[in-house]
């Protein structure tokens, strides 16, 4: 469903990607891992096409120059050129890292921002899924978005993810500085999501323990590059990878 092919993303004379392909059917759960730097972020910005807005914010102000190059695919048709808020209403939504809240608007208004490019029942529809799949947001509707623990904002950002209906989600970090119980808690909740409403998630992490259960099949990056990939039970079996990141030997 989504693909890159050959991806390359330079910063001035730094590169951030190295020729990595990966792909993400439909119906499955991919994983991204890789420790801080590794290129996990602007993968997903490549992705979500935000790295296009990026690239033209530096130029207007005189910055760094990034270059692309390689292809990005969604459903078989090349997507290079196409700016992030069509690559949204075609679908591949982006949970970004850090939450990034409304923190002054509730919970409810929060997601409901998220629902901008929903029809009015989509819209309903799914906020009453996402009060299902986190209940602990229900007594939580009126809440500051400032004032909520990060597990509960994480579960908020993933929510108005949902609520712009999208057909492939691309979660980026979502597990960081949250306690090992809210990170089991949010991957059994988006397992849950992916069966239920058959949608495709990429999740990009460096805590690879929580996520791992989860996922179908999985890369790992470092420096920029895919240094590995496969099933979660190849990548289990590989040595190195219950090294680097189970502290199994």
């Amino acid at each position: 469903m989504l693909e890159a092919k050959n991806l390359m993303v330079f910063y001035e004379n730094m590169l951030a990607l190295n020729n990595i392909s990966i792909a993400c059917p439909e119906n499955s759960i991919v994983g991204i891992f890789g420790a801080n730097s590794a290129g996990k972020s602007t993968l997903m910005y490549a992705l979500s096409g935000i790295m296009l807005d990026i690239r033209k914010k530096e130029k207007m102000a005189g910055g760094e120059r990034i270059t692309l190059s390689g292809d990005i695919l969604f459903k078989d048709q090349n997507i290079n050129d196409m700016e992030p808020s069509r690559r949204a209403r075609a679908g591949i939504v982006l949970c970004p890292e850090r939450r990034r809240l409304f923190k002054e608007s509730s919970v409810l208004e929060n997601l409901r921002i998220g629902g901008y490019l929903a029809t009015r029942a989509q819209a309903r529809q799914t906020l009453e899924y996402v009060m299902t799949i986190f209940p602990a947001l229900e007594k939580l509707r009126h809440r500051l978005g400032g004032f909520l623990s990060g597990g509960e904002q994480q579960m908020v950002a993933i929510g108005r993810a949902l609520m712009a209906q999208p057909k492939v989600l691309l979660l980026d970090e979502p597990l960081m500085g949250l306690s090992p119980l809210m990170q089991s808690a949010l991957m059994k909740a988006t397992r849950s999501i992916q069966r239920e409403t058959k949608i495709s998630v990429i999740v990009s992490e460096q805590y690879a323990r929580p996520v791992f259960p989860i996922v179908d099949y999985a890369y790992i990056l470092e420096n920029g590059s895919a240094v590995m990939e496969g099933t979660k039970e190849e990548l289990m079996d590989n040595p190195d990878v219950k090294s680097a990141y189970f502290g199994v030997s």
